[in-house]
């Protein structure tokens, strides 16, 4: 049977192209911490705000950092209450507003402001003053570990000290070298760059095994443009991570 050469080439392209796809989470990924606490460094931006591309652009540097996953684990979160002025941010999700207002009503921040940072559950300003970020320090709280493969996902975390409240996990599915040309509001007319943007998000009660949390998750990649994730363990009612992991999907 003759077959245009033409045709052939389009249908293998497309061919390709679902297999690159359906298999983009093939391989399993392993991520693990040490005993040892990594710091949580959350960014609360918005595309709407002016004051806000530079402190992107500062986060961005992180991944060119050897701390990476190691001992920092970054994450934007894009705000929706700058949408008002006439931009409304695409990564802006009403949830990640509501999480930096749950800090102020826990008083680890003093104001909801943007840009507006939070270091291991507590206000961190020192970008404003060109302070380098604290040392981690050698606090020891244990190991949180997982498997990602095309399937699901198991996390388990064992902890060098009890908790007194039931243990919750945060997944963070990450954004890189996303671009926004900004048509309104503060940075109209500018084109904005962002790295470790918060694309979804979700949170997961726990399971106790003799000492040992462990959470068995659907693998329901929420987006297909995230590149990185992000695991952190907090109490049920006290949003300060206790153990962070973070790192590239393959």
């Amino acid at each position: 049977m003759y077959l245009n050469k033409s045709v052939f080439r389009l249908g293998l392209f497309i061919a390709l192209s679902m297999t690159l796809s359906t298999s983009a989470w093939a391989q399993t990924t392993h991520i693990s911490s040490t005993a040892t606490q990594t710091m949580l460094l959350e960014l609360y931006t918005s595309e709407g705000c002016s004051s806000c591309p530079p402190a992107d652009h500062w986060l961005s540097k992180f991944k060119q950092d050897s701390r990476l996953w190691q001992e920092i684990v970054p994450v934007a979160f894009h705000v929706d209450y700058w949408d008002y002025l006439g931009w409304r941010d695409r990564f802006a999700k009403a949830e990640y507003t509501q999480r930096q207002q749950h800090y102020q009503q826990q008083r680890a921040i003093r104001f909801v402001y943007t840009p507006g940072m939070v270091l291991n559950g507590r206000e961190w300003r020192g970008w404003f003053d060109k302070q380098a970020l604290p040392d981690p320090g050698k606090h020891q709280v244990g190991v949180l570990s997982a498997h990602i493969n095309n399937d699901n996902t198991s996390v388990e975390f064992t902890p060098l000290q009890s908790h007194q409240q039931p243990l919750k996990l945060h997944v963070a599915w990450l954004g890189f070298d996303l671009e926004s040309q900004v048509g309104g509001g503060e940075n109209g007319g500018r084109s904005l760059n962002h790295d470790f943007v918060v694309l979804e998000m979700e949170t997961h009660p726990s399971s106790v095994q003799k000492d040992t949390y462990r959470w068995q998750l659907a693998n329901n990649t929420p987006d297909r443009k995230a590149q990185g994730i992000a695991m952190w363990v907090t109490e049920l009612n006290d949003p300060t991570p206790i153990q962070t992991i973070g790192g590239w999907l393959q």
